[in-house]
């Protein structure tokens, strides 16, 4: 089996120097190799060929044959690092709970331990039907999954 830790520091060596991150690389039994990354403005098809090319020339086929998909973390995938998060400030997401519980709301800021979502407005039940915005701190570890909303205006 082909070494997880290999393809990652060739990863690595990739996209160094650049502002493009690995998201979440797998290795399976078969050596069927799966990269998704990831960049602060976006990743490019030019973008994962390289990184595809960087994997590939550095693999003996001949040694251990391989199946190998290099993509950007798509919208589907979610978003799992910080950096994501940071990217993704202003945009509507959907974040479901470890206890099952989903939010949707704006997300606003990220800190090393937290996000904060922008809730939908609500009215208060006074006489002057003032209209709040509720913000909600959520630390990473209560989070299964964040992924952006897709809205199409």
């Amino acid at each position: 089996m082909i070494s997880k830790q290999k393809i990652a520091d060739l990863i690595e060596a990739q996209l160094h120097g650049t502002d493009q991150f690995l998201v979440e690389l797998n290795v399976s039994a078969t050596n069927h190799i799966t990269v998704y990354i990831d960049g602060d403005h976006g990743v490019t098809i030019a973008d994962c060929v390289a990184v595809s090319r960087k994997i590939e020339f550095n693999l003996d086929r001949e040694e251990e044959d391989f199946e190998l998909d290099v993509s950007s973390a798509g919208l589907d995938l979610g978003i799992r690092h910080n950096r994501q998060y940071i990217k993704n400030i202003g945009r509507s997401v959907d974040v479901k709970l470890n206890d099952g519980t989903k939010i949707t709301g704006i997300l606003k800021s990220v800190d090393e331990n937290s996000i904060s979502l922008e809730m939908p407005a609500v009215k208060k039940k006074k006489k002057t039907d003032e209209v709040v915005d509720l913000m909600k701190v959520i630390d990473f570890k209560d989070i299964k999954e964040t992924k952006v909303v897709i809205t199409f205006k």
